[in-house]
């Protein structure tokens, strides 16, 4: 059974180690009975500079009595703490702010909070305490060699920090990125210095960053191993803002053959203060990797002022304790440091460890040599970047450029097609990188939206960046990343074309819908034409259902053939069975069909390829028309033929036919519509006004030709009908004209054409019974 004291006690903690300070004072030195029942060792010490001061302090494990000559000599040797942090002047209230924030074990947290707070005696005793302290504690300031150093920040650094913490970056989680790359940053410079075999460098473990968080006590910890800092880089790389100790570093040895100098990734000397956005007070303990160095503590809060301090049993390399604000307590939370991780920084040099725990696990795959990575590999890797638990991609490409930029990228072609019509599709697509450090979710910047489907890669050092890493600058590096880009796509598919059409055909039929929106949104022909390259088309020369390209038809243009002759609609069968093609089809000419419903406009947009003019059949017959054909047989004579075509213009009137023409270039249909660059009109109806005009209006604007043919028996009975009952003849007439009407496209509205129809039908049949 232990003796349960009878004395106010505060419990002081210190790393895994917990003392008791008691008041009025405890001897138990001479009391080997109390000490057994106790179980605690004994330290006591007196009193400094006459002051009758005398404080036992019992540890929570069995040592031997021990004297100490003093508080600091204890404080120092036994509890390895400066004297400040134990015993505070300012009273209770920092004392226990100090205890609260620093230490982690609930138990002993709330312990020490408990046996200080609970009671009004014990709070009367710990002020006591603290008060009688005070002047001991300006004789151990006064001995010590190591006095805490104020700083004041320049006013021009204090309103960048002002900045930097309040306006620069757009999210606060990416204080978390910008603390790992510095980490990253000091580790690199250790390995670059142990390359170059540099003298007085203490060598390390295994290279790490280590995080640790703490929601009890509301602290976020990052540390590495690395280079660690003197007391003079404190001042110049945390005194000063924009000082990027990195760039300096990589200035001096640019020159060196043993560095990689593309793996650091600070440039600016701001990424620090970002923690400032999340924190009120941040610590950094930091030791240079050399035989001699010391150990020193930064602190500031951001408010103008740091302090520095020489500290002891500081490790080699630098820790960082951010103290969170109020409201920022998820910062303090493990699932949301690794959630940020993966987001910004899973590709890093070095492993990167959370309260123990590896989270950078996926290797860069676009780093490492394409004969290295299984297809295992990708699939993971491809999952990752996805957020997909399954699937796997179509297609898989690397390539490096070193000229004009420098690029390493991997792009994959997913299984799953997104939805086309989803124009917000970008969250998931190809990530920017600048040295492992993800800048963009989506590289919208150096990838065109007609890509979006592309999941991937780019990483980049020569990416512009801003100061907070997030947006780039407008450059013309950008653009050539972009053209790069572009060019290497098109090329690789265009290779997979080749090598296995099949399964190219098949990627089309899923994707063709993006390479047309790249042709409509280009503003460069030559871009245009390139992704021009990957469309396939059914061809008027091949068995249905083959598919030709546009660099195939120009491989087999007849002598002498100067354009590229194409007809939309819907289907094959429509295609063969339309007036259009009929008209064109005894010059043996080869036409593409193409029945996606944006190659209207996609042809319209794109123009030429290869120099040769894209050519719809339908403007052909307009361009080629001379006033009237010169007809070789006609089973109407001249005369009936003129009176025809003109009771055919006063029947229809002006407005739906803006002039009559003949042409025996159809032979089974009776008569069609051409109108100079119908496609054209077609798709300005579609797109702007098709619902707001009638069907009389669209004609008036339109202003169309009919075009007859002259020997068709349906045109050579109509010319006898119209004398013996007109008003069946015009009936047929304005069916005619509706059927030619609907080849041309020009008739959405299906419904109204079927009500006329069977109205003729209607009143033919009452005909035949009388």
């Amino acid at each position: 059974m232990k003796l349960q004291p009878d004395f106010p006690i505060i419990t002081v903690i210190c790393g895994p180690e917990e003392f008791i300070v008691c008041d009025p004072p405890l001897d138990l030195a001479g009391n080997e009975t109390a000490k057994e029942i106790l179980g605690y060792g004994c330290l006591k010490f007196g009193g400094v500079n006459s002051q009758d001061v005398e404080l036992t302090a019992l540890k929570c494990q069995a040592l031997p009595c021990i004297e100490c000559q003093g508080p600091r000599t204890f404080l120092r040797q036994v509890l390895r703490l400066p004297t400040k942090r134990l015993f505070h002047r300012n009273g209770i209230r920092n004392y226990d702010a100090f205890h609260i924030r620093r230490y982690r074990n609930e138990q002993l947290r709330r312990k020490l909070k408990n046996e200080i707070f609970s009671q009004p005696m014990h709070r009367m005793q710990v002020k006591r305490l603290l008060q009688t302290t005070t002047s001991v504690l300006a004789v151990v300031e006064s001995e010590c060699n190591t006095p805490v150093e104020k700083h004041e920040f320049r006013a021009e650094t204090r309103m960048l920090l002002d900045v930097v913490a309040n306006s620069l970056y757009s999210h606060k989680e990416v204080f978390v990125r910008e603390l790992i790359s510095n980490a990253s940053d000091a580790l690199e410079k250790l390995r670059t210095l142990q390359a170059t075999n540099a003298t007085d460098i203490q060598a390390a473990d295994e290279l790490k960053i280590e995080i640790v968080t703490n929601k009890l006590d509301k602290t976020f910890i990052i540390r590495d191993n690395g280079i660690g800092m003197t007391k003079e880089e404190l001042k110049s790389h945390l005194g000063t803002i924009a000082k990027s100790g990195t760039s300096d570093f990589v200035k001096k040895f640019k020159n060196s053959s043993h560095t990689n100098l593309e793996q650091f990734i600070g440039q600016f000397g701001v990424g620090f203060y970002s923690a400032f956005m999340v924190a009120d007070k941040i610590e950094v303990f930091t030791k240079a990797r050399t035989s001699d160095s010391k150990g020193y503590r930064w602190v500031s809060d951001g408010n103008g002022y740091y302090e520095i301090e020489e500290v002891e049993n500081v490790e080699f390399g630098t820790k960082i304790v951010c103290h969170l604000k109020e409201g920022e307590a998820e910062f303090a939370e493990e699932s949301r440091i690794q959630d940020v991780i993966k987001k910004y920084s899973n590709f890093v040099s070095f492993p990167i460890m959370i309260n123990e725990l590896k989270v950078n696990k996926m290797q860069p795959l676009w780093l490492l040599d394409p004969k290295d990575v299984t297809e295992t590999m990708h699939k993971e890797f491809y999952r990752f970047i996805s957020h997909s638990s399954n699937g796997e991609p179509i297609f898989t490409f690397y390539f490096r450029v070193d000229a004009p930029v420098n690029l390493n990228v991997i792009l994959y072609v997913p299984d799953a097609v997104p939805d086309f019509m989803d124009m917000t599709h970008t969250e998931l697509g190809v990530l920017l990188y600048c040295r492992r450090v993800l800048i963009q979710q989506s590289a919208t910047d150096v990838v065109p939206n007609w890509l979006r489907f592309l999941k991937g890669v780019i990483d980049s050092e020569d990416i512009p960046l801003n100061l907070s890493r997030e947006l780039l600058q407008k450059s013309s590096i950008l653009n050539k990343i972009k053209s790069v880009t572009v060019s290497k796509v098109v090329k690789f598919f265009q290779e997979q074309m080749k090598k296995d059409a099949e399964n190219y055909e098949t990627f089309h039929s899923y994707y063709s819908s993006y390479f047309r929106e790249g042709i409509l949104k280009s503003q460069s022909q030559i871009e245009k034409e390139d992704i021009a390259k990957l469309l396939l088309f059914e061809s008027s020369n091949q068995r249905s259902g083959k598919k030709v390209s546009f660099q195939d038809y120009c491989n087999r243009m007849q002598e002498g053939q100067q354009e590229i002759y194409y007809l939309c609609i819907p289907n094959r069968s429509l295609a063969e069975a339309s007036p259009y093609y009929e008209a064109v089809k005894a010059d043996n000419l080869e036409i593409l069909f193409c029945y996606h419903p944006a190659d209207e406009v996609t042809m319209l947009s794109l123009r030429q390829f290869n120099r040769f003019n894209l050519v719809s059949v339908e403007s052909v017959l307009q361009r080629n028309r001379t006033e009237n054909e010169v007809l070789e047989t006609s089973d109407l004579s001249k005369e009936d033929l003129q009176n025809m075509l003109e009771w055919i213009q006063r029947t229809l009137g002006q407005d739906k036919v803006n002039e009559i023409k003949t042409t025996q270039k159809i032979t089974t249909y009776p008569c069609m519509i051409s109108i100079l660059e119908l496609g054209a009109v077609r798709s300005f109806l579609r797109a702007n006004m098709m619902e707001k005009m009638s069907d009389d209006q669209r004609l008036r604007l339109l202003k169309p030709t009919l075009e007859v043919n002259p020997n068709h028996p349906v045109i050579v009975k109509l010319a006898k009908l119209r004398f013996k009952d007109e008003s069946l003849a015009t009936a047929i007439l304005e069916q005619i004209y509706e059927n030619a009407l609907i080849a041309a496209g020009l008739v959405d509205n299906v419904q109204s054409v079927v009500g006329k129809v069977n109205k003729l039908i209607n009143e033919v049949t009452q005909k035949l019974q009388t």
